[in-house]
């Protein structure tokens, strides 16, 4: 029960990001430089003082990088950036189908071999995403879904990489706080294009300490209690419920397209992964 408590909590905050990204950026309270700014500030600040608590270093032990701040970095400025056309839904629908993709393709590259129904499963996952992506009335904007795809390639990377690290917690505290003066750069060099509003302070701080910061913090708390198989499959969940957060809270439309995509590109990563290997 305490596994599973967490897992959903952590799923929401995950949906949650895409949900106050878009209700930020959608209704023009922030800017995307701006909201990217604060989000990875209000992390690093959250994830430091966690770690403090734990007597932890809030830099890490000495297993980060540069180069995986670059990626939480790249992928965090994407994400905002593409959420000025995208609804939340598509967003993590593509998001998501990148992340995995990219972990998957790195797979064989490093010469793991799959079955043929995994290899079908990857081919409707792709097949789904090209559906939503092929022009139309009801694409989402090309330089958005370009965006966002270039954000879950990202954090494929980022994810990666981070298989390697020490303490979790500490290693993403140390990526959020090294990730701060990237993104101060691209605020600096936004300067003139930069504007605030309560409403979006509000969402990206709470995007950055409570749907990045704690949320990761109750992800690694329920990865005690799941499989590597278990865990990649639960994720499937999260472009689903960002699509409903988006209709209740957003007032987005559920599109017939949005619908077969997500059945396609959900349902053939979910046959990629079966069977995965069953490992913590």
């Amino acid at each position: 029960m305490r596994t599973a408590a967490l897992t959903i909590i952590a799923l929401c905050a995950f949906a949650g990001n895409s949900i106050l990204c878009r209700f930020a950026l959608g209704d023009a309270a922030i800017d995307p430089a701006g909201f990217t700014s604060i989000r990875l500030i209000s992390g690093a600040a959250v994830l430091g003082l966690i770690s403090i608590l734990r007597r932890r270093s809030p830099l890490g032990d000495g297993n980060t990088s540069w180069v995986s701040a670059g990626m939480l970095f790249l992928y965090a400025i994407c994400f905002s950036y593409a959420y000025l056309s995208l609804g939340a839904g598509t967003g993590a629908l593509i998001l998501f189908a990148a992340v995995q993709i990219t972990m998957i393709s790195t797979a064989i590259f490093q010469g793991e071999r799959l079955r043929l129904f995994q290899w079908t499963g990857i081919g409707l996952a792709l097949a789904g995403l090209i559906y939503l992506l092929l022009p139309g009335l009801a694409a989402p904007d090309p330089v958005g879904a370009v965006l966002m795809a270039g954000a879950g390639i990202a954090w494929g990377i980022y994810s990666l990489r981070g298989r390697n690290s020490g303490d979790p917690i500490s290693s993403t505290c140390a990526n959020f706080i090294r990730s701060v003066p990237l993104v101060l750069a691209v605020a600096l060099f936004a300067l003139s294009r930069l504007h605030f509003t309560t409403e979006g302070v509000i969402g990206a701080s709470a995007s950055g300490a409570l749907a990045s910061g704690l949320g990761y913090v109750i992800w690694y708390a329920a990865l005690k209690g799941l499989s590597a198989a278990r865990a990649a499959t639960v994720q499937l969940s999260v472009p689903a419920l960002a699509a409903a957060g988006g209709i209740l809270f957003l007032d987005e439309t559920l599109t017939i397209r949005l619908i077969f995509a997500t059945i396609a590109i959900l349902g053939g990563l979910a046959i990629a992964l079966k069977n995965a290997p069953d490992k913590k």
